[in-house]
């Protein structure tokens, strides 16, 4: 998992965080995790799977036919 660390943050700021996160039973670290997670990863967000699959779905979509060659291939050779 990844680690970040956040300089300068005002005393008034730092504090502020430490409330919130005494109001909702949870340590500093976590209520910062839990503010980020909101901001950054809100649930109305488009993915790109889903997008790139209504971008199909709206055109029409689309038939991929891909024929495999069955034939074996020679092994590499080093000499």
């Amino acid at each position: 998992m990844a680690s970040l660390t956040v300089h300068n943050l005002s005393d008034e700021l730092y504090h502020a965080l430490q409330v919130r996160a005494a109001m909702h039973g949870r340590s500093t670290e976590a209520e910062i995790r839990a503010i980020l997670e909101v901001a950054v990863l809100p649930e109305n967000r488009i993915k790109l799977g889903t997008y790139l699959a209504k971008i199909s779905h709206d055109v029409g979509g689309f038939n991929i036919n891909i024929e495999c060659d069955s034939t074996p291939s020679e092994p590499m050779r080093f000499d």
